[in-house]
């Protein structure tokens, strides 16, 4: 499959050093750390067109069902997108990675049949434009898969969370706010919240800012009939 020839005067994001670190803390947490069952988890079933916000390195890519006809790959980051067009090629299903913002997709209305928010939500910078984004990208009925950090449910961790995103955690992890309410979040854009599950991640050991995940479905719903 030819890859779209989209090019912008400037990247949106850029963070090269965190990018060389991601890509290789990925690679290790889902070979690891478990990280790669909960990849399969949130795509199993998927089937016609998806669109992937931020795709980084493209780990999901080899987790595609058959049944999935072409996925869209949105990812801002240079570096990670030049990785991900390689794991795009060794895909088994359709990949297209293009540049691109989660606030600004650079597609059309109601597209697609599945959108798929996999450890991105917490870097946006403006989470409720880029939940109405991927509402707009979605046919009434699609599916939004995420798999996301997410505010702890003790008040503890929920404190230290906000603590360091108010300070460090950001600048040191490309963007990532760890305390965001995903959940919340995307029932606020207009979304249908389905089945969900909290993780923990690692499971054992330390816990830290980031280890409180969720792993979901929403839809977007149909249009009122008057």
């Amino acid at each position: 499959m030819q890859l779209r020839s989209t090019k912008t005067p400037r990247d949106a994001v850029h963070h090269p050093v965190f990018a060389r670190f991601y890509a290789r803390m990925s690679v290790a947490a889902d070979e690891r750390g478990g990280v790669a069952a909960y990849r399969t988890e949130l795509l199993t079933g998927l089937s016609g067109r998806v669109i992937e916000i931020g795709a980084g390195n493209g780990l999901n890519f080899a987790h595609y069902p058959a049944a999935v006809s072409e996925v869209v790959a949105i990812e801002p980051e240079r570096s990670l997108r030049k990785l991900a067009v390689g794991a795009g090629l060794r895909a088994e299903v359709p990949v297209d990675v293009v540049p691109g913002t989660a606030e600004a997709l650079p597609v059309k209305s109601e597209a697609f049949d599945a959108a798929v928010a996999s450890l991105v939500l917490c870097t946006v910078r403006n989470l409720p434009r880029a939940l109405a984004e991927i509402r707009r990208v979605l046919r009434p009925g699609g599916e939004l898969r995420f798999f996301e950090h997410g505010l702890a449910p003790d008040r503890g961790l929920a404190t230290a969370q906000r603590v360091v995103d108010r300070t460090v955690w950001p600048l040191l992890f490309g963007g990532c706010h760890t305390a965001r309410d995903t959940l919340a979040a995307v029932e606020a854009a207009g979304f249908e919240l389905g089945t969900y599950r909290r993780l923990r991640i690692p499971e054992k050991g330390l816990r830290l800012p980031s280890s409180p995940c969720v792993l979901g479905v929403a839809r977007r719903p149909f249009p009122d009939v008057i």
